[in-house]
Order: C-alpha cells, then sequence, then structure tokens
C-alpha cells in the first residue's frame, strides 16, 4: 500500500489484481472519496480530480469540507515510557511535543 497527497489530503493506495487497477480512497476523513486508474500518472490525475471535485461539491451544498486531522493527539501510555520520553525531550533540547512530532514524522 502506499499513499500520495494534494491540497493537505492524503490518499491511500492499493493495487488490485482482480480488477486490474489501481484503488484509491481519500485518508483521514469521514467522507467517502474514491477514485481508480490503470497506471501512475492516470491515478495522480484521478486523486487531484477527486479532491477538486469533492471541495467543489461541498461548497455547491454549503457543507464545509472535512480537513483531515487537527494535528492535536493526546496518547496514554505508561509511566516509564512517559519518563524515557520526556528524558529522550530534554536531552535533545526539545519540548516533549517537539520531540515527538519529531520521533512520529521519521515513522512510516
Amino acid at each position: 500500500m502506499s499513499t500520495m497527497t494534494y491540497k493537505d489530503y492524503a490518499a491511500r493506495i492499493e493495487y488490485s489484481e482482480e480488477d486490474g487497477c489501481f484503488i484509491g480512497r481519500i485518508a483521514g476523513i469521514r467522507d467517502v472519496v474514491g477514485f481508480h486508474a490503470e497506471c501512475v500518472q492516470e491515478l495522480r490525475e484521478a486523486f487531484r480530480e477527486a479532491v477538486d471535485d469533492y471541495l467543489a461539491t461541498c461548497e455547491k451544498v454549503g457543507q464545509a469540507p472535512q480537513r483531515p486531522y487537527s494535528g492535536k493527539l493526546m496518547l496514554r501510555v505508561p509511566p516509564e515510557v512517559h519518563a524515557r520520553a520526556a528524558m529522550m525531550a530534554e536531552a535533545h533540547g526539545m519540548s516533549l511535543n517537539q520531540w515527538a512530532a519529531a520521533v512520529l514524522s521519521k515513522a512510516s
């Protein structure tokens, strides 16, 4: 599975052997917005069209488009994990938020 991005939206991409094409879906929103294509270039175009169409449709019906995630993340972790993370943040001269964001941005 792979991803692509456009206008702050990300899509999950899969290949369907059965259908012989790539299938994508905008991730991180509750609305279901999908697209498909037979090659990567067509898939990029289909994704952009899907996002643009989604935004235009929302505007036409007077509905605010859903945006992927606010950037606020609350986690519950064991106290020893919290302590270790705080120690690592301090050792790197960062706040816990800065350190966690840096670590999470490297995850794939």
